[in-house]
């Protein structure tokens, strides 16, 4: 069993056309994890994931803030406690909305 704060996870800047994003890799094969990634993503103040698509899906949890999540189904708001799927090769994007941190929790398979 591994067990961590977040707090003592470094959060690195999102880099690929990302805007005001940082990264928690939680849990990864680092860790010794097979098959699933968990990560936490700190969105901030009118911050935004890149507009990207992958083979694989996300699984996704929003833990704190206010956002819109971007698909090919248009623009969705997203608050604490909505649960967010996005299948492989679907566009995608995570934006924060206002002066606060949208903060989501985000699976991914290794």
């Amino acid at each position: 069993m591994l067990l961590k704060s977040t707090q003592n996870v470094e959060a690195v800047a999102v880099e690929e056309d990302a805007k005001n994003t940082k990264v928690r890799w939680l849990i990864s094969d680092q860790d010794g994890a097979p098959n699933f990634a968990m990560r936490l993503f700190e969105i901030g103040p009118h911050g935004a994931t890149p507009l990207h698509t992958h083979a694989w899906e996300h699984e996704v949890f929003v833990l704190g803030g206010e956002g819109v999540v971007v698909s090919t189904e248009g623009d969705r708001k997203i608050g604490p406690g909505d649960a967010v799927f996005i299948p492989g090769e679907e566009r995608h994007q995570f934006r924060s909305m206002g002066d606060g941190v949208l903060k989501v929790l985000c699976m991914i398979p290794i």
